[in-house]
């Protein structure tokens, strides 16, 4: 019989193997060094189920609940047991709804149930045997026809809706116990992969709570966000009044030829929360407005146009970028790696913007500085700030929430605005999209038309740009005085045209194309609207350019 050299890239170990030795066979001689089992795995640099079978010599890397890869797949795979628990319960009568994320945990809900502590019960026990039984996970490649009918079964529309618009004759399906679904991407190999879950009701829905990533063994506890959580419920009233939940439901508006009207209403409810946080900012009498959000949230467009809201209350706004209190290059604190940590609090002068904010607010006139992102050094000849009567200063950067970089400003002399592409429209009743998705394809675009970078660089230290918002960003975030949603229903398809190209330019061979891959898989679901109608001062233009905002 055949044999294979076989290269296990997390321990950079050789081995050999029997010809058609199944992915998984191979994963459990390296269960000890892993954090937990091995859920998903990439075999010649594709993101693969581990019933895959090797056939060649090959490069394999593992992933488990603590990595990125690992972990989409156990939530994509505690999902679908819900789904499952939910349909042997109810049969075809009720069907979950992914609303959001709760930090690692889901927020759902059951449109029409009353989710009573006995229907959650009933919920977690049947998922628990569902567990326990370790029911094999099955891909199936199932004809569009074929998924057709089982959703029609199912009464699952929005996902039908999606099935009508794709292009291939075929598509992938997962199969468990006789309970069919279709899932976004590779899941474990079996129910009892998902041990540890809870779920906690919550409002008119419930957190299920998945096992937590950073400490593999434990439950994410149900800790919930509430200014968040509002911004949330207010998405979710724009998308009554603009009719659309769902990508399907979209995509039905873009060939009806109406999507001209849903660009409009969709910048009008932006602009109309624009408005009232001007008003909240006045009515404060605060002069000092903090602006944050995680990269690629919009903070820069978001700051220029609650400027011009501000004036046409009569109040002047005066704005400045944290960035240019940027340490020169050479002081900014080293990674383990060796690069510089841009994200790091530590990386800005906080001394002198203190003193700088502290003074401004006494009446002084204030020179602040300049950085040159070219040089890596940070320039004398900055603004000259002074605030009269009716001005207003808006500081906006990734910390300007953090209580940390404005120790000697009282909170109350501080209006705190949060914002972040919160994304609410789903794929279909199952499968949600992930807001740093969202942000990452926007990122993409940007760098790669303003900034010279490749989609390759922007997805290879997108984990790094992640990690620094899970520290420095996202614990501060309800603390917020206001949250400003800056994503936009109609967004992707906007994107799609400009972000394909990027993501198919980048070679088999990278690190970066697993990632590539599987964002290719997710614009497919969309159909492509031209830019040519997002108006001039849009947020989106902050990312495609021709913004009237210089």
């Amino acid at each position: 019989m055949k044999k294979y050299n076989v290269h296990i890239t997390n321990f950079d170990i050789n081995t050999e193997v029997l010809d058609h030795i199944k992915l998984l066979a191979l994963s459990k001689n390296y269960n000890d060094k892993l954090k937990g089992r091995a859920l998903v795995a990439k075999l010649n640099n594709e993101v693969t189920v581990l019933d895959k079978e090797i056939t060649s010599d090959c490069d394999v890397t593992f992933y488990d609940i603590a990595s990125i890869n690992g972990f989409r797949a156990f939530q994509r795979t505690a999902t679908f047991i819900l789904f499952a628990a939910v349909h042997e319960l109810y049969d075809n009568k009720y069907n979950v709804w992914v609303q959001h994320t709760v930090g690692t945990n889901f927020y759902c809900s059951i449109p029409g149930l009353e989710l009573t502590d006995e229907v959650i019960d009933n919920i977690r026990k049947t998922m628990r045997r569902i567990v326990d039984n370790n029911f094999n996970i099955n891909k199936r490649v199932l004809t569009i026809e074929e998924a057709m009918d089982i959703y029609r079964e199912y009464r699952l529309e929005h996902v039908m809706k999606v099935l009508k618009y794709k292009k291939q004759k075929h598509i992938v399906f997962y199969e468990m116990n006789g309970y069919f679904d279709y899932v976004n991407g590779p899941m474990a190999p079996s129910s009892g992969y998902i041990e540890y879950f809870d779920l906690t009701k919550v409002g008119d829905g419930f957190i299920f709570q998945l096992e937590n990533p950073r400490e593999p063994g434990t439950v994410s506890p149900p800790k919930m966000y509430p200014k968040v959580e509002q911004i949330f419920q207010e998405y979710e009233k724009w998308g009554e009044i603009l009719g659309i939940h769902t990508v399907g439901t979209l995509n039905d508006i873009v060939c009806n030829g109406d999507i001209g009207q849903i660009i409009l209403i969709s910048e009008a409810l932006q602009e109309k929360k624009l408005a009232e946080i001007a008003d909240n900012i006045i009515s404060s009498k605060k002069r000092l407005v903090f602006v944050a959000g995680p990269s690629s949230s919009g903070k820069t467009t978001f700051a220029k146009r609650l400027g011009i809201q501000l004036r046409v209350a009569n109040h002047i706004p005066k704005i400045i970028s944290l960035d240019d209190y940027y340490k020169n290059r050479n002081d900014i604190p080293l990674e383990e790696d060796g690069s510089r940590n841009f994200e790091n609090l530590d990386s800005l002068d906080v001394e002198l913007f203190n003193n700088n904010m502290v003074d401004i607010l006494k009446g002084k006139k204030v020179k602040t500085p300049l950085y040159n992102f070219m040089t890596g050094n940070r320039m004398k000849n900055g603004k000259t700030i002074e605030l009269k009567d009716n001005e207003v200063l808006i500081i906006e950067g990734i910390h300007a929430i953090n209580e940390a970089l404005t120790y000697k400003i009282p909170r109350e002399q501080k209006y705190k605005v949060y914002i972040s592409a919160l994304t609410q429209l789903s794929i279909d009743e199952h499968n949600r999209i992930s807001t740093s998705d969202t942000r990452l394809i926007r990122r993409m675009v940007r760098d790669k038309l303003f900034r010279g970078f490749d989609a390759e660089e922007t997805l290879k230290m997108w984990s790094k740009v992640l990690t620094g918002e899970e520290k420095n960003i996202f614990p501060y975030q309800d603390d917020a005085d206001i949250i400003f949603n800056s994503s936009l229903a109609y967004e992707i398809n906007v994107l799609k045209p400009f972000a394909e190209p990027l993501l198919f330019d980048i070679d088999r061979s990278s690190s970066a194309y697993p990632q590539a891959k599987r964002l290719l898989d997710f614009l497919s679901d969309f159909l492509t609207i031209g830019h040519d109608d997002v108006p001039k001062n849009s947020l989106l233009r902050e990312f495609l350019g021709n913004s009237i905002f210089k």
